[in-house]
């Protein structure tokens, strides 16, 4: 029966606990097997000065994990932390315990599935108030020691030993974090979401276009339903709509924070609640067919969304960033180096618009009045876990003389000794135009063989790097954006960005370089007459 296949020995549980309390320096998941079709790429929060230095407010509080369990289970998440890295850590660490210790295998259906994510989330909430019982009493027996009303400097010593103990337990015991997890069994893909974190399917069509698909909705005071949950339990949703946060968090479900479980009878757009109104509960979706699916899965921290849509704004969002990711597949050398080049394009184009002053959608300020959007003065902690599916890679970069190595339900490019890759390079509206236009990016891999890394070492037979063929593959990325004109083929001599190569053979020269087979003429010749300084425009174009 199936209750019995998800049922967990006392034993396993009491090693489950063990694990995660064990208070090592290490955590206990750095031994368990890495998911190799996986890359994570991560940046630091920054607030920018007057002057455009970025400094760093407070370590990073976010948090994933990507493992490789038993019976072809894969599992990953991205965890938004606030006040503190506790609680994402902590979920990390429970929720891999919930779900790769035996609890799942192939012969659980997908009600089994979802029933096991249910019930692994509401263990971890659980378990991480135990966790901070003792710090909560004590911090509750000196709140009600102290004098009401004294100001510190006023109280007597043991009193002041007493406020400094209290903010110190304020600190252990506050935070909380949002999580996105995707589970993947039987070549289904599972998704549970508690908060505002973000989860991207692409898939790549037999023409090679990219279909984009986000699954579920942030659980912030923008979404309808959430609102009505609300509602349900008596609270005034107006006001809550236009406070836009509570407690200091866009996200109406979180785990963690004790302010927001316990005392919200203290906070007034929260007081009238008849239940907790922030509560951990996922919104979970599948399981989703992956057979024949060839394109990559995205899960994205908060900070990371929200520094793109301040820079380049909301509406395309989603597809700029598979674009961005696309793109990266086919030039980098590994899915962490694709992952991570994508995050740190996103945080250059938040700079970029915190210095250019312009705020999304809209013209550059004049001469001697550019102010630096306000949205673009800081941003939170980013994170970016890409995991590629079927032939993903091959879309961008098919292998050269290598071969295929099958291991634990995971297809591992091995390339052989020379391989390398052809960069590709694609522009990216900065969506400022109000026309909608419909581009299609061709990324046209040169058609010729192999090509020597020159004075670069070969590649170890351990990397999993692809290379590509003496094929010719065409990536194609598509959105319904807005773009500026120099994004479309609508110059005036109609030319495209990209060189129409088809078939032709690039030749390399003798230092193994072929030739460029993009074209930004236009590009930037339409770039220096839209921001040319002054009224007349492009008049100092060159």
């Amino acid at each position: 029966p199936v209750s019995e296949d998800r049922s967990v020995p006392p034993k396993m549980a009491a090693q489950r606990r063990s694990l995660v309390h064990s208070g090592q320096q290490h955590s206990w998941t750095d031994d368990l097997p890495l998911c190799r079709l996986c890359g994570v790429g991560t940046a630091p929060n920054c607030v920018y000065s007057a002057d455009g230095k970025s400094t760093q407010t407070h370590p990073n509080e976010d948090g994933h994990l990507c493992f490789r369990g038993d019976d072809g289970l894969f599992l990953y998440g991205v965890f938004n932390g606030y006040d503190g890295s506790r609680v994402s850590s902590f979920v990390s660490q429970t929720l891999t315990a919930e779900l790769l210790l035996g609890q799942l295998n192939s012969s659980h259906s997908d009600s089994d599935v979802r029933r096991v994510l249910l019930q692994a989330f509401d263990v971890v909430e659980k378990s991480y108030f135990e966790s901070i019982d003792d710090a909560l009493a004590e911090k509750a027996d000196l709140q009600a020691q102290l004098p009401e009303g004294v100001p510190f400097h006023q109280l007597s010593p043991q009193y002041q030993k007493n406020s400094e103990r209290l903010r110190e337990l304020e600190q252990e015991v506050s935070g909380g974090a949002t999580a996105a997890v995707a589970l993947i069994l039987n070549n289904k893909l599972y998704v549970a979401n508690v908060g505002s974190n973000r989860v991207l399917l692409c898939k790549c069509s037999s023409d090679r276009q990219n279909q984009v698909s986000q699954i579920g909705c942030p659980h912030t005071v923008d979404n309808e339903d959430e609102l009505l949950r609300l509602a349900q339990l008596g609270l005034d949703v107006s006001r809550i709509k236009q406070a836009g946060v509570l407690l200091g968090q866009s996200s109406t479900r979180r785990i963690g924070d004790y302010r927001a479980k316990f005392n919200y009878s203290d906070v007034e757009l929260l007081s009238a609640a008849k239940s907790k109104p922030i509560i951990a509960e996922p919104e979970i979706h599948g399981g989703q067919s992956l057979d024949g699916v060839t394109g990559f899965l995205l899960l994205m921290s908060e900070g990371l969304i929200r520094a793109l849509e301040a820079a380049h704004g909301p509406e395309q969002a989603n597809q700029e960033m598979v674009s961005m990711v696309a793109a990266e597949l086919a030039q980098q050398g590994s899915v962490s180096a694709a992952a991570q080049a994508v995050v740190d394009r996103v945080r250059r184009l938040h700079r970029d618009a915190y210095a250019s002053g312009r705020p999304p959608h809209g013209p550059s300020q004049p001469r001697g009045q550019s102010l630096p959007p306000p949205h673009c003065g800081s941003h939170e902690d980013m994170t970016l876990l890409l995991r590629t599916l079927g032939n993903s890679l091959d879309t961008a970069l098919t292998p050269t003389q290598g071969e295929r190595k099958k291991e634990g339900g995971e297809t591992t490019l091995i390339p052989k000794k020379g391989g390398r890759f052809y960069p590709v390079s694609v522009p990216y509206s900065n969506n400022q135009s109000t026309s909608k236009t419909s581009v299609t990016l061709s990324l046209v891999m040169p058609s010729q063989g192999t090509l020597m890394n020159g004075s670069h070492a070969p590649p170890s037979q351990d990397e999993t790097t692809p290379t590509l063929t003496n094929q010719s593959p065409t990536v194609t990325l598509q959105s319904s954006s807005t773009h500026t004109q120099s994004s479309s083929s609508s110059s005036g001599d109609g030319g495209s960005l990209f060189r129409q190569r088809g078939s032709q053979a690039a030749q390399p020269d003798e230092t193994g370089r072929v030739e460029p087979y993009v074209d930004f003429t236009d590009f930037y010749r339409l770039w220096s007459a839209e921001h040319s300084d002054g009224p007349g425009g492009g008049a100092g174009a060159g």
